[in-house]
Order: C-alpha cells, then sequence, then structure tokens
C-alpha cells in the first residue's frame, strides 16, 4: 500500500493538475470501487473548481470553490494519472477520469481497493476516516509529542509507529528505514526507549520521510508518480528489502528479517539496539 511519501507526492501531482481549473468533464467507468461510488458522484464533481488540495494520512482532499471536499484513497493498487490535451481511450482498470480546458486525470486501479468520498468541507473533522486520525510526522511530531505517543506502551516500537491513532502515514517501509537510523529495533518496547534514542527517532521519521518525497517515493509493484515516472527512494533504502546484505552503516552487521504481526521488520542486529 503507498505509505505518505507516495500519497505526497500524488497528491502535488494532482494538484499540478487541477488546482484552480474548473472539472469540464467528469467520467465514472463503474459506480464501485473498494465501496460504491457517493451517489451522483460524476455530476456533483463536474463544474466543480478545485480550490486547494491536502494529504491527511494516507488520503488526498481536493477541495472546491463551493464547499465540497473529495476524499481519495489509493488502496493497495490504485494511482492517479495526469497528462496535458485531450482524454486517451479509458483502459480496463481506469475508473474515474477527469477533464479540464489544459489536460486530464485518470484514476487507474487494478484490485479496486481504493476509495472515494464526497462530502462538506466544513464537516471534514467529523468524517469517519478522519476524525481520530494521529499526528502529522512531517508537522506535529517532534521529541515531546513522541515521548508523550511511547511512554508506557508495552507494544513494539514498531507497532506503535504504524498504529495510524498515534502517528499517520507510515507503514513497514519508512518505519524500518527511520528505526534504522534512529538505532532502535524494532522489537524494542515502545515505553523503553531512552530518551536519546526518541529524540533520534523524533528527527529520524520526518528526515526519511522529507528524502522520499523529494525522490518522489518508491515504486515496488503498482505505484507511479503521476507523471508516469517511478519512485526512485527505494535506491536510498539502508535496511528495506535488504536482508542477508551487509549493514551500509557499520560494515560489519549483517541486516537481518524478523516477522512481526504477520510482516517482515529488516534492521542490522549490530547497529540497533
Amino acid at each position: 500500500m503507498p505509505e505518505l511519501p507516495e500519497v505526497e507526492t500524488t497528491m502535488r501531482g494532482l494538484a499540478g493538475a487541477i488546482k484552480g481549473r474548473k472539472l469540464t468533464a467528469v467520467r465514472a467507468q463503474r459506480m464501485d470501487l473498494r465501496f460504491p461510488l457517493p451517489a451522483a458522484f460524476a455530476s456533483r464533481l463536474q463544474g466543480q473548481v478545485a480550490n486547494n488540495l491536502d494529504r491527511r494520512a494516507k488520503y488526498i482532499l481536493v477541495r472546491f470553490e463551493g464547499g465540497l471536499t473529495w476524499l481519495i484513497h489509493l488502496g493497495m493498487s490504485g494511482r492517479l494519472i495526469v497528462g496535458k490535451g485531450p482524454l486517451p481511450q479509458l483502459g480496463k482498470h481506469d475508473h474515474v477520469a477527469l477533464e479540464t480546458d489544459i489536460g486530464y486525470v485518470i484514476y487507474q486501479d487494478a484490485r479496486r481497493f481504493g476509495f472515494m468520498d464526497l462530502f462538506r468541507t466544513d464537516k471534514e473533522a467529523e468524517h469517519p476516516r478522519l476524525k481520530d486520525l494521529g499526528l502529522e510526522p512531517l508537522t506535529d511530531l517532534n521529541f515531546k509529542s513522541l515521548s508523550a505517543l511511547l511512554s508506557g506502551r508495552s507494544s513494539s516500537v514498531k507497532a506503535a509507529l504504524l498504529d495510524q491513532k498515534l502517528i499517520v502515514g507510515l507503514g513497514n517501509i519508512y518505519v524500518a528505514e527511520a528505526l534504522f537510523r534512529a538505532k532502535v529495533r524494532p522489537e524494542r518496547e515502545a515505553g523503553s526507549l531512552t530518551r536519546a534514542e526518541t529524540r533520534r527517532l523524533a528527527a529520524s521519521i520526518p528526515e526519511v520521510l522529507a528524502e522520499a518525497i523529494k525522490a518522489g517515493g518508491s515504486s515496488l509493484k503498482d505505484y507511479r508518480q503521476p507523471s508516469g515516472e517511478l519512485g526512485y527512494f527505494k535506491a536510498s533504502w539502508a535496511v528495506y528489502g535488504r536482508e542477508g546484505e551487509d549493514c551500509y552503516r557499520c560494515g560489519s552487521g549483517v541486516v537481518a528479517r524478523v516477522i512481526q504481526s504477520g510482516r517482515s521488520s529488516f534492521y542490522c542486529p549490530k547497529c540497533q539496539r
């Protein structure tokens, strides 16, 4: 599933295509994705002018001048494709298409695990998908806030970082990379981190995310930037997916993989304590 950097990159690409522009045509090729599309989906969007775009956790929020918000979740394989000129012929997995005076946007999703919603912007804070979300790691995370979140928690630090009610947008890749930079093992009890470890982790999380956004995210199977380019942060992974390889930092450790709650965790046994 796309994590925060991939969703942020997608949101920025979408903003470049539609911000300040009227949606002159909207087509829904089917009436459901993971869930049914909102009633009168296409007709409610058509004619709207995109005022601003934002990302909250792994959701893209498009706010229109008329007071309507369009929520987009990419799911496992969803992607937005932007282009100039007329809308091309749509393919089997192209489910939603938008046109403006200069180009188009296509929502493509082979597995249809993504979903969309429309609601009044002034009700955004009450939306069931948004109201219980945790801190935004790029803006709200610091030593003090992270200390408060981890204090007294008996779960692993990885589990705590993946909990969207605590910190949003993080998944396996960026948790692994942030913990490596902070020199903390993923199995460590969250409440056991020292002040120094917590301080390093509070710095490494936004640092890794910012670097990943600059590189356009990480492309695995389905993810592409809206321009069609790959996400190039994969070339910077220090531990994720590198089981059995030498540690970049210490040179003497070998990257290990353990399973936590059915998911792989990667770390250097010598660097991370």
